[in-house]
C-alpha cells in the first residue's frame, strides 16, 4: 500500500478471485466456469479479418448486442443493459441506487462482491443472516426501505427462492430496486425475468461466464424497466463508453444464434452434477441440493480447509471459504464427467489416509 491511497481506501478488504495457478496442471473446480468450450460459431466469429478491426472503436451503444439478448428473452433493446462482465453492472447499481442515505441489504453469506462495493461506494448496508438450513429468510427483505440485492440461486449454496417470494420482496419495496443476480439461473433455478414487465423497480443481472461459456470473454447483460436501463446508460457513459470490445461484443452475438448449443450443455452439466451428488452421498458427503453448476459440500471425516489442501496437493481445486458459518464446506464446480471422476478417486485416497 502506497503513501498515496487515499485515508477512505485503506480499510477496503478486496474481492478475493478464485485461484489461477500456473506452478502445474490441475483439475480446476474452483471458479465455477464451464468445463465445455463456447460454440463453434462463437470460435469462427472471432477471425483474423475481425481482429485485424482492433484499430477502431466498439459500437457503444452495443446495439446488435442488446437487440439479440431482447428478442431471445422477450423485451425491447431499451430493456437491456450489457456490461464488462456482470460485475460491472453491480458495480454500477451500487453506485447508482445506493449511498450512505439509500442503504442497501444483501445475505451474510452470499457473492463477496456485495460486501466489497458496499464498503468502496461508502453504503449503508446490512447482512440478513441465512436460516439454519442456509437458505434466505423472505422476511428479512420485506418492507426494508433499502436497495436488496440477492443472488438467486444464491453462491455459494447453489441455493434457490421460488418466483413467488422474489415477487412478495419487489412488491414491497416497491420505492426501492431489487437487484437479483441470475449468474446461476440457467442451471436449475426459476428466472424472475417475466417480474420485470409487472415491476419498474427490478433489475435482474445475468452472465456470459457460466452457461455460455464466456468466462474469459467477461460480458453480462441487465434487464430492467427503460428508466432502470437509463439509470445505468448514465453511470457507463460518465465512466467508460467502450466498456466492451469488438470481439466481445461478436463473441455475445454469436452466442445468441446458437442458444440451443448453450441449452444442451447446461443439461449436460445438470446430468453431472446429479450424478456427482450420488457419488458424493457414496463417500459420505453431506450437500445442499443445488440449482447451479457447483456443489456446495463437506464431510464429518475431514475439515472443509484440510479437505481442499489435500485435493490441491493432488492436483485438483475447489473453493474453500473462511466464513465461520461455511468453513466445513468446500464449493466443487460441476466439471466434465472424466473431472468428477478424477475428484472422486482423489477424495476416496485422501479419506483412506485420514
Amino acid at each position: 500500500m502506497s503513501k498515496f491511497l487515499i485515508d477512505k481506501y485503506r480499510s477496503l478488504e478486496a474481492y478475493t478471485p478464485g485461484e489461477q495457478p500456473k506452478d502445474m496442471q490441475y483439475v480446476k473446480l474452483n471458479t465455477n466456469e464451464s468445463p465445455f468450450p463456447p460454440s463453434c460459431g462463437v470460435i469462427e466469429k472471432i477471425s483474423s479479418a475481425e481482429i485485424s478491426k482492433l484499430n477502431l472503436y466498439p459500437d457503444p451503444e452495443c446495439r446488435e448486442l442488446k437487440n439479440k439478448i431482447a428478442q431471445l428473452y422477450g423485451f425491447e433493446s431499451d430493456n437491456v443493459f450489457v456490461s464488462n462482465g456482470s460485475d460491472e453492472i453491480l458495480s454500477f447499481s451500487f453506485m447508482a441506487f445506493c449511498s450512505e442515505e439509500k442503504g442497501a441489504i444483501f445475505p451474510n453469506i452470499s457473492y463477496g462482491f456485495y460486501k466489497v462495493y458496499g464498503d468502496l461506494y461508502a453504503v449503508d448496508y446490512k447482512r440478513a443472516p441465512l436460516k439454519e438450513d442456509f437458505t434466505i429468510d423472505v422476511n428479512d427483505y420485506l418492507n426494508v426501505n433499502r436497495t436488496v440485492v440477492i443472488a438467486n440461486p444464491n453462491a455459494p449454496t447453489g441455493l434457490s427462492l421460488s418466483v413467488n417470494d422474489i415477487e412478495k420482496i419487489v412488491s414491497s419495496n416497491r420505492d426501492s430496486v431489487v437487484l437479483i443476480d441470475e449468474a446461476y439461473v440457467d442451471f436449475g433455478g426459476q428466472t424472475c425475468l417475466p417480474l420485470v414487465k409487472k415491476y419498474d423497480n427490478l433489475l435482474v443481472v445475468r452472465t456470459y461466464s457460466k452457461s455460455r461459456s464466456m468466462a474469459g470473454a467477461r460480458l453480462g447483460f441487465a434487464i430492467g424497466s427503460k428508466d432502470l436501463i437509463s439509470d445505468l446508460d448514465r453511470i457507463k457513459y460518465s465512466t467508460n463508453p467502450y466498456n466492451i470490445n469488438r470481439l466481445t461484443l461478436l463473441a455475445g452475438c454469436a452466442a445468441i444464434d446458437d442458444n440451443d448449443y448453450y441449452i444442451n450443455r447446461c443439461s449436460q452439466i445438470v446430468e453431472i452434477r446429479e450424478y456427482s451428488k450420488k457419488r458424493l452421498s457414496q463417500l459420505g458427503f453431506e450437500y445442499l441440493d443445488s440449482d447451479s453448476n457447483f456443489i456446495f459440500a463437506r464431510s464429518d471425516k475431514i475439515g472443509g480447509e484440510d479437505y481442499y489442501k489435500k485435493l490441491k496437493e493432488n492436483g485438483v481445486l475447489v473453493r474453500h471459504f473462511s466464513d465461520e458459518k461455511i468453513n466445513d464446506f468446500v464449493r466443487i464446480t460441476v466439471g466434465t464427467k472424466e473431472q468428477m471422476d478424477t475428484l472422486f478417486c482423489v477424495t476416496e485416497k485422501i479419506l483412506k489416509e485420514v
